[in-house]
């Protein structure tokens, strides 16, 4: 009899949360694959990036497309980690793939949150080009409208919510790691 893969980590959280960087240092620690959402649906939309798909496109395709990418993803069932793009939960239908992945055991979701002051403290030193702004009013000046919008949506997907705040990178991993190895 086949071992039983081990569920996929699943990091949400808006941009800035570290996703993506903390995503692919976990795989690594547990030796799987990474899968960032946003680079898998910008692949499907042949854009270089989600920016260039959410400008050339528009969000209402990006996000269709997506919905799309993240039911591709959850159904490979391989035990990568995953990092979907902030505004991933609020595609349609994906609180609902999300949910059932989750209640199957084939994927643990976790929230890395951070306040609206430290995500935009990150955003501010990183390349805004390639993050467009989602409501017109500039990356960094609707991170806390977002935050204020999507906060309760990733905390209800979530099984585990790590605050990252006052957390470096590597604690942050820690705790991850932690997580994920601990019986669900």
């Amino acid at each position: 009899m086949a071992e039983p893969k081990p569920p996929m980590p699943v990091l949400i959280g808006l941009r800035g949360s570290g996703k993506s960087t903390l995503g692919r240092a976990l795989a690594q620690h547990l030796e799987r694959p990474f899968i960032d959402l946003d680079d898998v649906t910008a692949m499907a939309l042949d854009a270089p990036s989600p920016g260039e798909a959410i400008q050339r496109l528009g969000l209402l395709v990006f996000r269709a497309a997506e919905a799309e990418a993240l039911a591709g993803v959850l159904r490979r069932r391989d035990g990568s980690v995953v990092a979907l793009g902030g505004g991933s939960p609020t595609a349609p239908g994906a609180p609902e793939a999300l949910g059932h992945a989750r209640a199957e055991g084939t994927a643990r979701i976790c929230y890395l949150r951070a306040s609206a002051e430290t995500l935009a403290k990150r955003l501010g030193q990183s390349d805004l080009t390639t993050r467009p702004s989602l409501t017109g009013r500039g990356t960094v000046e609707e991170i806390a409208d977002l935050l204020a919008q999507r906060d309760t949506l990733y905390r209800d997907l979530a099984d585990e919510t790590i605050e990252t705040d006052t957390l470096s990178e590597d604690a942050t991993l820690e705790r991850l790691a932690a997580w994920i190895e601990r019986p669900s």
